[in-house]
């Protein structure tokens, strides 16, 4: 059997990435880190277009934040004409802890479904404060944007009572963001 690489192993994006990923590591000068980010969006960009998987995901831009948007609507909609959404964000609005580890656990999901499931090969371009991944902070944004509007619209929440309204919106959340995670990254743009 031949090493990595070698004539026996059809090297792919992926293996391009993590050559460029390696180089980033070794490159000081911020001139030179701008230039490999920009090979890095390059090579995004030349990757086979018909493919729906196996294909580098890097950076997170307006059309990722669309996809993202669309699939939170998607799986958003079942949500908002389900009355037990409106029973289980009362439930929550009583139950503060319980509230923040739905909202922890829908943080772990998402984060799960980009970085860990390995549906695609999803790389980290840039942080928010050094610390966020773009692509998390867009996803559950979006999501939570899309639950708010779409439950206010509607008429699911009132936000007569703000806490009420806002656990209401934290439980549509769950599955919003996780439609929201899998519409930006299925696509494979």
């Amino acid at each position: 059997m031949s090493a990595p690489g070698g004539p026996d192993e059809r090297r792919d994006f992926s293996d391009l990435f993590d050559e460029l990923e390696d180089l980033d590591d070794h490159v000081a000068d911020e001139e030179a880190r701008e230039q490999l980010r920009e090979v890095k969006e390059l090579a995004t960009d030349i990757q086979d277009e018909n493919a729906t998987f196996g294909r580098v995901i890097y950076g997170f831009d307006v059309h990722d934040l669309a996809e993202a948007t669309l699939g939170a609507l998607l799986f958003g909609i079942p949500m908002a004409v389900e009355g037990g959404t409106n029973e289980a964000g009362s439930f929550l609005a009583t139950h503060p802890l319980l509230l923040a580890a739905s909202f922890a656990a829908t943080v772990a999901i998402v984060y799960g479904v980009l970085y860990v499931a390995e549906i695609q090969d999803v790389r980290v371009a840039n942080r928010i404060l050094g610390l966020v991944p773009r692509r998390l902070a867009g996803v559950l944004g979006a999501s939570a944007v899309t639950a708010t509007l779409l439950f206010t619209g509607w008429g699911r929440v009132t936000w007569t009572d703000p806490w009420v309204a806002a656990s209401t919106v934290a439980v549509a959340l769950v599955p919003m963001a996780i439609g929201g995670a899998l519409g930006d990254i299925l696509p494979g743009s």
